[in-house]
């Protein structure tokens, strides 16, 4: 009931030089779907991950998040879903819910329409910072699997499903389910695993992470590289989820000329130690989730844009990045 939420955080008197982080997101068009269907329950996992999944790539541990959530007309039971989902996802990778907002815009949004976003903020040991500048050349890079299209490129899913003719309400065979709800399948939360991989012996060896949201492959990994290096991500280490190549598929999409849009099963990504990366994938894949090598950094020599490489994002210049091979069938 108060107007601010408020967390004890006297704990970081024990660091040396602590470095506040912090993130702001929301899930896109994705709640579209959600609204269609009526179902709400998964939406707040999305909203968390795409939060604090964020703010582990720099290596921080998150400690609390707000949530806002603006509607057409408040529907209890609505809301309850959101922030239930939000509350169980904070829950499962120990961060504090202190406090959210619901705001009622009648005449701005229809009744049964709303958004959601939310905030975290995370610390880290300045000594420990995670990005570009503990990169070098013989790194190995390693993928994490996706849960699925998790909270980006529903734009273009919305626009396929609507050019098929196709309802959420509808079954389909090609997923086993309601079409909705294969669409709604939460994105994965890695932050628990990997605060988890940093605090434990191996977490000298990590270097640097990357979360393939918006913007795709290539691009989210540029921006964690120094401009000096290149990396080939090869294609042929994985195989993307069948989700991906139905929706190809119906939209007449070779799933190269998606890598800028969808994550193709790749979620996460981790730069590690060469010497250190069979120890790190071994434990990710013992915490539940699948790890595979992507390929390994390499200085640069070649001319970047003829050789196709992205280096490019968020308008910053970064490591030269493409992806090489065909996906494994």
């Amino acid at each position: 009931g108060g107007f601010a939420g408020m967390m004890d955080v006297s704990f970081i008197k024990n660091y040396q030089q602590p470095l506040l982080a912090t993130s702001t997101d929301g899930v896109g068009t994705k709640v579209a779907i959600a609204q269609a269907i009526d179902k709400h329950d998964t939406i707040g996992q999305d909203l968390v991950g795409m939060v604090v999944d964020d703010i582990v790539v720099v290596g921080a541990k998150s400690l609390f998040m707000t949530d806002y959530i603006a509607c057409g007309k408040v529907v209890p039971t609505r809301i309850a879903d959101i922030v239930r989902g939000i509350a169980e996802a904070c829950s499962q990778v120990g961060v504090a819910l202190v406090g959210g907002e619901t705001a009622e815009h009648p005449g701005l949004l229809e009744p049964d329409d709303y958004d959601v976003a939310g905030a975290a903020v995370g610390v880290v040991e300045a000594s420990k910072l995670l990005g570009p500048q503990n990169v070098k050349p013989g790194d190995v890079v390693l993928g994490i699997e996706a849960s699925g299209l998790h909270s980006n490129g529903y734009s273009l899913v919305r626009k396929v499903v609507a050019d098929k003719g196709f309802k959420y309400t509808d079954h389909s065979d090609d997923f086993g389910m309601n079409l909705g709800e294969a669409l709604l399948t939460p994105t994965r939360l890695y932050t628990g695993v990997l605060n988890d991989l940093l605090e434990s012996d191996l977490g000298a060896g990590v270097h640097a992470m990357s979360h393939i949201t918006g913007g795709g492959i290539a691009a989210n990994l540029s921006r964690i590289l120094p401009d000096y290096v290149t990396l080939d991500v090869e294609r042929s280490t994985w195989r993307p989820q069948d989700m991906f190549q139905v929706l190809a598929g119906w939209g007449g999409y070779d799933l190269k000329s998606l890598e800028s849009t969808w994550n193709l099963g790749l979620g996460f990504a981790v730069v590690v130690r060469g010497s250190a990366a069979e120890a790190i994938s071994a434990q990710l894949n013992a915490a539940g989730v699948k790890t595979w090598q992507l390929g390994i950094i390499e200085s640069t020599a070649c001319d970047l844009d003829a050789m196709g490489y992205t280096y490019e994002a968020k308008g910053v210049r970064g490591g030269g990045v493409r992806l090489v091979g065909d996906y494994a069938k």
